[in-house]
């Protein structure tokens, strides 16, 4: 009996990322990264729960050598990586050029750009073996023009796209595919980060992670042959 499949989700402690590494987890060997070990601990726990097997690895997405060690980790537990589900993300609420700080717009796009660029480098060798997936968790405001979205969060999610066109028009010959996958407004903990955080009224009409992992499983359970190149989830109310 062959292994079972290795997926990498980043983001994994809460919001979407926990939501899909949850939701896919059934005959999977799922390693989970994030900031905050505890909620990797109780996301391990869940996805054991649900039929996989579990690696917590805690890390900050935006430090190349803790991608490149948990990498490391992972292949020396599991061997080569078979999928990733690219999850973390950063936005601030002061998002506007006449507010903005060059400290807060730096994070941003070295945690939504650079490390989605950084984890991919250094797992597309193990995606070509693998024929993998690589789902890149960007906003519906890499989609359509959101103004409230902010300048970095907007430039860095919308480069989000390029990344994974480029992967598809470079790497198809591998067997390897991306999906852009832009939600719209989400319930989870990233809403403290705007500069008036939604009440329970507006937070009642958004997506929950649960709707966005429901399209995570969607992507990496369609067949070999079959690419989602940019796959658009949004509750009806979304402006």
């Amino acid at each position: 009996m062959a292994d079972p499949r290795v997926l990498w989700v980043t983001g994994a402690g809460s919001g979407m990322g926990r939501a899909s590494a949850v939701a896919v987890a059934a005959g999977r060997r799922v390693a989970l990264s994030g900031r905050r070990r505890d909620r990797l601990e109780e996301v391990a726990a869940l996805v054991e729960q649900t039929g996989g097997e579990a690696l917590v690895l805690p890390l900050d997405a935006r430090d190349p050598a803790a991608l490149a060690d948990a990498h490391d980790e992972i292949r020396s537990r599991w061997g080569a990586v078979g999928d990733v589900v690219l999850s973390a993300g950063l936005n601030a609420p002061r998002r506007t050029w006449a507010d903005q700080s060059m400290t807060d717009v730096q994070a941003v796009l070295d945690t939504n750009f650079s490390a989605v660029v950084r984890a991919v480098d250094a797992v597309l060798p193990d995606l070509r073996t693998s024929h993998g997936q690589v789902v890149v968790v960007s906003s519906y405001a890499a989609w359509r023009f959101s103004p409230g979205a902010g300048v970095a969060y907007s430039a860095s999610k919308t480069a989000l796209s390029a990344v994974c066109q480029t992967l598809n028009a470079q790497e198809a010959a591998h067997g390897v595919r991306a999906t852009h996958l832009c939600p719209g407004d989400v319930d989870t903990e990233f809403l403290r980060l705007r500069p008036a955080e939604p009440g329970a009224e507006a937070r009642a009409r958004m997506l929950s992670p649960d709707d966005v992992a429901r399209a995570v499983r969607f992507v990496l359970e369609s067949p070999a042959h079959v690419r989602i190149d940019e796959l658009v989830i949004s509750p009806v109310s979304q402006a």
